[in-house]
C-alpha cells in the first residue's frame, strides 16, 4: 500500500512537472532552406536542436533571473525561431527571434556552438524586462551577453575581463562588466537589476543594489584589471 501511494504521488509530481514545463511552447523553423546558410543550418544545428536550445535557455535565464514561478516572469506563452535570408545576425521582436541563414553559412568555426550561443542572447530578449522601454540599450544587450557567458557560450573573440571605454559601451563589454558585479560586488545583481526594471529605468537602481553608483562601480572594475 505505500509504495502504491509513492508511486501515486511520484506520478503526480511527473504531471505538475509536465504541465509547468508545459506552459511554454517553444517552435522553430527555417524558411530559407534552399539557401547555402540555410542548407548549412539544417545540416549542423537542425530544427530540433534549435528548438531544444530556446527551451534550455529560457529555464537557464528565469534561474539566473531568479524568476522561479510563471507569476514571475513575463507573460510569454511561446518563444519561437525562424531562419531567414536576411543579413545581420540575428534579432528579436516580441517573443519571436529570427535568425540570418546568410550569418550561419558564413560563419567559420562551430557553427552549431555560435548559433547556440546566439540563442541564448536572443531568448533573453524575450524575458528580460526592458524598463518600459527607457532602459540604456547598452545595458540591454549587455544583460543578453552576460547570460550568453553565463552559460558557457561566450566566443574566443570577445574582449576579455577589465577591457573597454564604457559600462554601457554594451554587448560583451557590458556582459563582462555586469560579471564583475555579479561575482565580485552583489551576488545576484543582475537578478536584482532586471526586476527592478519591471516598471521603468534609473541608473541609481545600481546605487540602491550595491552603495555605489554605476560610474563607481566601473572604476573599481577597471582598477581590478589594471584600468
Amino acid at each position: 500500500m505505500k509504495l502504491s501511494r509513492v508511486a501515486a504521488l511520484a506520478a503526480l509530481m511527473a504531471v505538475a512537472a509536465s504541465r509547468t514545463a508545459g506552459a511554454v511552447t517553444f517552435d522553430a523553423t527555417n524558411t530559407a532552406s534552399n539557401t547555402a546558410g540555410g542548407q548549412r543550418f539544417d545540416q549542423e544545428v537542425g530544427v530540433e536542436y534549435a528548438r531544444q536550445v530556446l527551451a534550455d535557455a529560457s529555464a537557464f535565464i528565469w534561474d539566473a533571473f531568479g524568476q522561479p514561478t510563471d507569476g514571475d516572469r513575463k507573460p510569454v506563452d511561446a518563444v519561437t525561431l525562424a531562419v531567414e535570408d536576411i543579413g545581420g545576425v540575428a534579432f528579436t521582436s516580441a517573443n519571436g527571434i529570427h535568425l540570418s541563414a546568410q550569418y550561419v553559412g558564413g560563419y567559420s568555426g562551430d557553427v552549431r556552438a555560435e548559433v547556440t550561443g546566439v540563442l541564448y542572447h536572443e531568448a533573453t530578449h524575450v524575458w528580460q524586462w526592458d524598463g518600459r522601454g527607457g532602459a540604456n540599450g547598452g545595458l540591454i544587450e549587455g544583460i543578453a551577453d552576460f547570460v550568453r557567458l553565463r552559460a558557457g557560450y561566450a566566443p574566443s573573440h570577445w574582449v576579455r575581463p577589465g577591457q573597454g571605454d564604457r559600462w554601457d559601451q554594451g554587448y560583451d563589454v557590458t556582459a563582462r562588466f555586469l560579471d564583475y558585479c555579479d561575482s565580485s560586488v552583489v551576488q545576484g545583481f543582475v537578478a536584482q537589476l532586471n526586476a527592478k526594471m519591471k516598471d521603468g529605468y534609473s541608473d541609481d537602481f545600481f546605487v540602491q543594489i550595491s552603495g555605489k553608483t554605476v560610474d563607481q562601480l566601473w572604476q573599481d572594475y577597471k582598477a581590478k584589471y589594471g584600468g
